[in-house]
């Protein structure tokens, strides 16, 4: 009875993924590499990845002002976020109409403006206005040169970069207020914060959000899906609700989130996020992962898209009482009596969805399904069981 509902990374359309394809060499075209640095990129990518990674105590909130990361930045990071993005943007309604203003929280390279710009081509010729925030001036810089190759300046969007610290610079009220890849640099690293720490850094998340907001703005905050960043976003999450605010993605409900994140009785890590295969990303921006000892063969990612009122939050049809819809979150598991299932949101808490081995290992990561409720729980997880 499986019933795809909806997924949140479906595939992409046929000329966004033209137009990604086009990035690696966009961007060397707009900032061009001597051949003396390629052979040394390689090497300076990894070095980057292992000071946002294991070495991320060695450095600054101003690494992307050091000419070697920038470029190592822009040409792997950027592509790599950007295709992240452009994944999840597809599928969701940013219901943004004509002169909303957008302030994108630590923007770096104006990931958060590029990646609309290639998803969402409708909304290409709304007049819209755009205020960036960041502490790296040339990231900025770097992102509004390649913002300007991209759409060959034919566009009715302005953008503004605003060089500063979060919360110390204003800006005008937004309609939608992002933060992408954001709060885990700026709170340090959230691996090593207590569950104390952990709420008060949500809490002062949630502040920052409003303050930069209007009384019906949108908030959308992306992170690595990390089990630490899984963990903030749960905090986040109940944050918001707390001050009125309504779930809209990948929450199916407003309901505690039975993915909190931390450790479970069993010694696991439970925590809110998904992956999805990166066959269709760019083939040059694969080569660089692979000459970095990179290689990305799935992306992942965490994040939550709410609101401020309720009006635009989709109203699933009720369901006959032993039938739920569920947004699968887990990969594939192995079950006794060589049964396979997948761990699963709803508003009724963490469930369990078994099935045949091809059908449960075949449904997309984030896909919202139709499950029979069997009236009983995993004896492991305390889960509610369901089936398909």
């Amino acid at each position: 009875m499986t019933s795809f509902q909806s997924s949140l990374f479906p595939p992409l359309p046929v000329n966004t993924r033209k137009l990604l394809d086009t990035v690696p060499s966009l961007i060397d075209k707009v900032f061009p590499l001597p051949s003396r640095f390629r052979s040394t990129l390689p090497g300076t990518v990894a070095e980057l990845s292992r000071l946002l990674t294991s070495g991320r105590g060695e450095r600054g909130l101003s690494y992307l002002n050091h000419p070697p990361f920038l470029s190592a930045y822009i040409r792997y990071f950027f592509p790599w976020n950007l295709y992240r993005l452009c994944r999840l943007l597809v599928s969701l309604d940013l219901s943004l109409k004509a002169h909303d203003c957008i302030t994108d929280l630590g923007s770096g390279s104006l990931t958060f403006v590029c990646a609309l710009w290639i998803s969402c081509p409708e909304l290409r010729s709304l007049p819209l206005e755009f205020r960036c925030i960041d502490l790296s001036s040339p990231a900025m810089e770097a992102g509004k040169k390649f913002f300007a190759a991209l759409c060959a300046d034919n566009n009715n969007w302005i953008v503004h970069t605003i060089k500063g610290e979060i919360g110390k610079v204003k800006a005008k009220p937004a309609a939608l207020v992002c933060a992408i890849n954001v709060f885990n640099e700026m709170f340090g690293d959230l691996s090593r914060s207590g569950s104390q720490r952990m709420t008060y850094n949500a809490s002062k998340a949630v502040r920052l959000l409003k303050e930069y907001g209007q009384v019906s703005s949108s908030f959308l905050i992306v992170e690595p899906g990390i089990p630490r960043c899984g963990e903030f976003l749960s905090a986040l999450r109940r944050g918001l609700m707390e001050k009125g605010y309504t779930m809209l993605s990948p929450c199916t409900h407003n309901k505690d989130c039975p993915f909190p994140g931390g450790k479970t009785a069993s010694g696991k890590n439970r925590w809110c996020h998904f992956a999805f295969p990166t066959d269709d990303a760019p083939k040059l921006l694969h080569k660089l992962s692979k000459d970095a000892k990179l290689p990305k063969e799935r992306a992942v990612l965490s994040f939550l898209f709410a609101e401020s009122l309720s009006k635009k939050q989709a109203r699933l049809p009720q369901d006959p009482e032993k039938t739920m819809r569920v947004r699968i979150m887990s990969d594939a598991i192995i079950l006794p009596e060589n049964r396979f299932g997948r761990y699963a949101c709803s508003e009724q808490g963490l469930v369990l969805l078994t099935g045949e081995r091809s059908t449960v290992k075949n449904i997309p990561s984030g896909a919202l399904v139709k499950a029979l409720v069997l009236g009983e729980r995993d004896p492991k997880s305390g889960a509610l069981m369901a089936c398909l």
